[in-house]
C-alpha cells in the first residue's frame, strides 16, 4: 500500500493527528492497565503512528514484515517491565513537543518509535 502525499498527511496532522494521537496513546495506557484489556490496548498503541500523519503500517502478512520482530515471550516480557510505563511517558512527552514548532520534528519520531518502546515491536511504516 501506498503512502498518502504529503500535503493530505500533514493537513490530517493538523487538523486531527495532534490531538487524537495523544488521547489514543492514554486510552491504550488504560486499557494496558486492565491486563483483560491489554491485547487491545497494544493494538491502539500500534496505530499511534498512522493516527499521527496516517502512515501506512506495513501488514504482519507481508513477508518482510515479521522479519527483526522478537519473540513474543521477550516483548512480554519487556511490556510488564518497562513498557507500559516508559511508553506512557515516552507518548505524552511526545505529545508536548508536537505542540511546539521546533519539537514537531522529534515528537514525530518519537511517535514513529512508540510500538516499540511499548513493546518491541518494529512499526514498519
Amino acid at each position: 500500500m501506498s503512502q498518502r502525499s504529503l500535503l493530505v498527511r500533514a493537513l490530517w496532522f493538523v487538523l486531527v493527528g495532534w490531538w487524537l494521537t495523544p488521547a489514543l496513546v492514554n486510552v491504550a495506557w488504560l486499557l494496558n492497565a486492565t491486563v483483560v484489556l491489554l491485547p487491545l490496548g497494544i493494538k491502539v498503541i500500534n496505530l499511534v503512528p498512522t493516527a499521527l500523519t496516517l502512515a501506512e503500517p506495513r501488514s504482519l502478512s507481508e513477508p518482510d514484515a515479521r522479519e527483526g520482530q522478537r519473540s513474543l515471550l521477550v516483548r512480554a516480557v519487556y511490556f510488564v517491565l518497562v513498557g507500559w510505563w516508559l511508553s506512557w511517558l515516552w507518548a505524552n512527552v511526545a505529545a508536548a513537543l508536537a505542540v511546539t514548532i521546533v519539537g514537531l520534528p522529534v515528537a514525530v519520531w518519537m511517535f514513529n518509535r512508540l510500538p516499540y518502546v511499548t513493546s518491541l515491536y518494529r512499526f514498519h511504516g
